[in-house]
């Protein structure tokens, strides 16, 4: 049996976000692994489970479907960014090796290392279109961390054809990071880092780009991974959490990770579930669905008070006997406006900084209760 315990907040005025993707409507995070340095790069394979990098470590793991842990690739050229071409082999990219990597028979090949003569950055994200094209961004963080130099004198963002050709795209952006196609491939989103600005271009034909705009600023935050779900909704990580967006760019959900920042994100599927697997610091989490029990056992009656807290950071203690599945702050439309995540101290964070009333509901498999909480930010 599962239970619901739900938490009202009131502050002045309201913050209303839209409607979330159906792909996620009624969302649950949970921490599947840790112990890591610093993952990135997931990537979903069939019938096997996720990849993911751990830049630091120079590896890849694999989270099998029987939810075990074990070395994939070792070493990985301090891979980043995972993807799976159109013949189902592992693309790598390589901080340390300064390439576009391919996983075959035990072995990694270099793909892509040049452009004009003159070695790469350091690949970070990947996306593989529909036509086989490879696009990937080339920021120079991993020459950063080995204390060297752009041979480019740029940062790019490319596309390989099948004819082994490398296009350059864009070389505008300081640190591009993050790349996807909306779901008809008709858009192409990339992410400036350090600014956390996301644009956005038509896509004419595999090589050619038109009417690069705007799409998202997250403010104060530095940008990363990106992914979209079927609908045309935009997963994009930062530092302070996930931010879902609406294929017309507006902040519709944001799932934080308690104090760990998320690089990445990707889907998969579980007994035919959507599932998004996000890496996130020496983590990674993953959100479904929740399909029974939601809504059930609500405690009808506040059994604290809290009069004006003079932070506001709201901190919720659960105990570490109790099996969470989900917390979310909802709007008092009943909308979900914010997933939190447990961390280490089993926890959960809020900062309150906009103003409005809000319901916070923990979805756990005890007993269930209600706290009332009056927050003056």
């Amino acid at each position: 049996m599962k239970y619901l315990f739900a938490i009202i907040l009131f502050v002045n005025g309201l913050n209303v976000l839209n409607a979330q993707s159906p792909a996620l409507s009624n969302p649950s995070v949970e921490k599947i692994a840790s112990g890591f340095n610093f993952t990135e790069g997931p990537v979903w394979v069939e019938n096997q489970g996720l990849l993911f990098s751990d830049i630091p470590e120079n590896k890849v793991y694999l989270l099998d479907t029987d939810s075990v842990v074990s070395e994939y690739i070792n070493p990985s050229g301090k891979s980043n960014g995972l993807a799976i071409n159109n013949d189902g082999n592992l693309l790598l990219c390589q901080h340390f090796d300064r390439q576009i990597g391919i996983y075959k028979d035990g072995a990694i090949e270099t793909v892509v290392s040049e452009f004009e003569d003159k070695r790469l950055n350091s690949p970070n994200d990947l996306v593989v279109k529909s036509s086989g094209t490879i696009y990937f961004t080339d920021p120079p963080f991993g020459l950063n961390d080995e204390g060297l130099t752009s041979d480019l004198g740029y940062a790019g963002i490319y596309c390989l054809t099948a004819d082994g050709k490398l296009h350059l795209i864009d070389k505008s952006m300081q640190y591009p990071n993050g790349i996807c196609f909306s779901p008809d491939e008709s858009k192409l989103y990339v992410v400036d880092s350090q600014i956390a600005d996301i644009y956005v271009w038509d896509v004419v034909d595999d090589t050619t780009f038109t009417n690069k705009t705007l799409f998202y600023d997250n403010p104060g935050q530095w940008g990363d991974g990106m992914k979209v779900d079927e609908f045309g909704f935009l997963y994009a990580t930062a530092n302070n959490g996930l931010s879902i967006l609406s294929a017309e760019g507006e902040l519709v959900n944001k799932v934080t990770f308690g104090s760990n920042g998320p690089s990445n994100c990707c889907w998969g599927s579980e007994n035919d579930e959507p599932t998004m697997y996000i890496t996130a610091g020496n983590s990674v989490f993953r959100i479904r669905n929740i399909t029974t029990g939601t809504g059930e056992n609500i405690a009808p009656n506040p059994i604290k008070f809290y009069p004006n807290p003079s932070t506001e950071k709201v901190i919720f203690e659960i105990s570490p006997n109790i099996d969470v599945n989900s917390v979310k702050i909802l709007n008092i439309n009943g909308t979900i406006i914010e997933i939190l995540a447990l961390n280490e101290s089993n926890t959960v964070i809020w900062n309150a900084r906009n103003s409005g009333a809000y319901f916070i509901s923990v979805e756990t498999t005890e007993l269930c209760f209600s706290e009332r909480f009056i927050v003056t930010p």
